[in-house]
């Protein structure tokens, strides 16, 4: 796929009840970019996140994500099997699963979603939490790491099967700016891996200074 189409919204309607929340979504993203979508809260930026994710239907518009598309209304489970291979998401409050260790948490969608064997999945699993400063902490539990610690042990399994595309909600939200810069730089070097990031974030001075473009929302719509 060419790098301008890694990821291509068209017109993008999403109702929640009988509120709307995305009225009209355009966007294409290129490989390599760091989009940062911007707004205020209540804007739809998470929610688009989650509609690229395959984790919120809506009602009109198309995503394609590196060849996948998605339309209106529920997707076929074959083509949400496809677009967990290419789009990895980290949420806000990274959503690990408290009785797993971090390289189970990270193994866990490459072994039981993908087939991936225990031992593949566990050698991509160290591979990414060393290369993320956190190899040290595999055997950890959640509740035992540190708030970037755990980011980074979200990153490496919304990686873990190598998506082109990741999406992170409001990655800054718990971070000092010593964690904030450290991210930075991680997210800065995905890029250079090829990869493409599209993040929803307040933080004015993180998306100014580390992404390839701002995009604006409001009253579910991009502005900007």
């Amino acid at each position: 796929m060419s790098a301008a189409g890694v990821l291509t919204i068209h017109d993008l309607r999403l109702l929640r009840g009988t509120r709307p929340i995305l009225t009209g979504v355009t966007l294409g993203v290129a490989r390599g970019e760091l989009v940062s979508l911007m707004g205020p809260s209540g804007s739809g930026k998470t929610t688009i996140l989650r509609a690229v994710a395959g984790l919120e239907l809506f009602q009109a518009g198309r995503i394609d994500v590196d060849g996948v598309g998605l339309g209106s209304g529920m997707p076929h489970k074959s083509t949400l099997t496809q677009l967990r291979r290419k789009v990895g998401m980290v949420f806000q409050f990274h959503c690990l699963f408290e009785h797993l260790t971090a390289i189970q948490n990270i193994c866990l969608a490459p072994v039981h979603a993908h087939g991936v064997s225990q031992a593949d999945a566990a050698a991509r699993a160290r591979e990414l939490m060393a290369a993320f400063g956190v190899g040290h902490r595999a055997d950890a539990l959640p509740r035992q790491l540190s708030g970037g610690e755990a980011q980074r042990v979200a990153i490496a399994r919304a990686l873990a099967v190598d998506p082109p595309l990741l999406l992170m909600d409001e990655p800054t939200a718990s971070l000092d700016p010593i964690r904030r810069t450290e991210l930075g730089k991680l997210l800065t070097s995905l890029l250079a891996q090829g990869r493409t990031l599209v993040i929803a974030t307040h933080d004015e001075d993180f998306a100014r200074d580390f992404s390839t473009r701002i995009v604006r929302m409001e009253d579910g719509v991009v502005s900007s």
